[in-house]
């Protein structure tokens, strides 16, 4: 039984940083509450996979409370937070509210259309399991509409399939896509000609994975076209209206497929603190990760807004997050001794992306790798991440198979269908 004298500490979010941070207040003298709309803990990084029927949603999904079972200090709350109210130091939430004396928000982030409403109707996010799933059937659904249809200009229409933004998620979901259709679907459906399948990859910079040197982003590039993968640079996307896409400067390109992989930006919750937000939303912190005129708040991951050693923004990727839960977790015990507290230091371990099968691209320090040495190193460095043995297990033998047998496990249509 926890004591409901200790301090309350309550936690948003459960990806990375909010888990980082609930485990870094184990053996402290507070009682945790860690809130999540889901009550699973999602390992975002192989969402594409899911999307392109190389592994099942269950595969990169734990429960959070099989997770923290152990921890005595701490409770689950599975609810949708609704609004932060700073003044009565409470969360309120959809099944009640939740007063605290510690806030952590590790609230995460949502796609960004760019107040593209259209394309945000008509086209595919990739942050949540069920915009993985949904484009796993749609694009499945476009392949089954293909084999029937008798219209060769329908047929190309539904076979062209458009990724828009060149950083590691659209890299990484073309590459995967080109692969399941030329290596995989390409047996199951042997009446259609490959010839009349198309994939785009659309960025309106000048380079690829913009957060890799350029050279790794020139191999990109180059590993993406020998991938049958069509790259566009300086390609814009103005609308899509389910039909067709068009770009900056007029160019029409038939497809009922759009994924969405150009922008993300800090959940909407952040807009109800009523505090200083920058560029994607996301909410400027002090350096040590708290809200100027509410130290009692912390703010970490994805919706905090803090500089570098370099003067620019911190990434909003996953190494981010669970070095500032250490670092918010300990001030928030620093605070409740009276003690000074520290300033966040990131330490940035690298980057990488996969393109496929055997090539990636990979940052470790001042070392740059590509091709298959890249490819295992991020094949072992994702499955490690990977939440509990069973996961990384099935997914380690998913892999070998695809990889041994061209073969993927989870051509499924469950749901969404591709658009008439």
């Amino acid at each position: 039984m926890i004591d409901q004298n200790l301090p309350h500490v309550v936690i948003l979010g459960a990806g990375f940083g909010g888990l980082r941070a609930a485990r870094a207040l184990a053996k402290q003298p507070v009682r945790v509450t860690l809130v999540d709309r889901n009550n699973y803990h999602l390992f975002q990084p192989l969402l594409y996979q899911v999307a392109t029927a190389g592994i099942s949603p269950d595969e990169i999904a734990y429960p959070v409370r099989a997770i923290l079972r152990r921890q005595k200090n701490l409770e689950f709350r599975m609810a949708e937070a609704q609004r932060v109210n700073l003044a009565a130091k409470t969360l309120e939430t959809n099944t009640g509210d939740m007063p605290y004396d510690y806030l952590i928000l590790a609230a995460g982030g949502q796609t960004n259309f760019f107040g593209l409403d259209a394309i945000a109707r008509h086209g595919f996010g990739l942050k949540t399991l069920t915009d993985a799933t949904n484009i796993r059937n749609h694009v499945l659904s476009c392949f089954e509409r293909a084999a029937q249809e008798p219209n060769p200009d329908t047929r190309r229409t539904l076979l062209t399939f458009v990724v828009v933004g060149g950083g590691p998620t659209g890299v990484e979901c073309a590459g995967a896509i080109s692969e399941l259709i030329r290596l995989v679907l390409s047996k199951d459906y042997p009446a259609l000609n490959l010839k009349e399948v198309r994939i785009l990859l659309l960025e309106a910079a000048d380079r690829l994975v913009t957060h890799l040197p350029a050279s790794l982003g020139e191999e990109t590039a180059r590993s993406l076209w020998q991938k049958h993968v069509e790259v566009r640079f300086g390609a814009a996307v103005e609308n899509f209206d389910g039909m067709r896409v068009t770009l900056k400067g007029g160019e029409v390109i038939p497809t009922h497929t759009v994924i969405w992989g150009a922008g993300v930006q800090a959940a909407s919750i952040m807009d109800t603190l009523g505090a200083e937000q920058g560029a994607q939303r996301r909410v400027a912190v002090l350096p040590t990760l708290q809200l100027k005129e509410h130290p009692e708040v912390f703010v970490i991951g994805d919706a905090a807004l803090l500089a570098g050693e370099d003067g620019r923004p911190l990434p909003m990727v996953a190494p981010v997050a669970m070095q500032q839960a250490e670092t918010a977790a300990n001030n928030l015990v620093r605070q409740m001794k009276g003690e000074a507290l520290q300033p966040f230091h990131y330490q940035d371990p690298g980057a990488m992306a996969t393109i496929g099968r055997n090539q990636a691209v990979a940052r470790l320090g001042k070392l740059e790798f590509h091709g298959f040495m890249a490819w295992m190193i991020w094949l072992v460095v994702h499955l490690m991440q990977l939440v509990g043995f069973r996961n990384r297990l099935v997914v380690l033998i998913n892999w070998a198979w695809d990889y041994l047998f061209y073969d993927r496990a989870v051509r499924l249509i469950e749901g969404e269908r591709c658009q008439e």
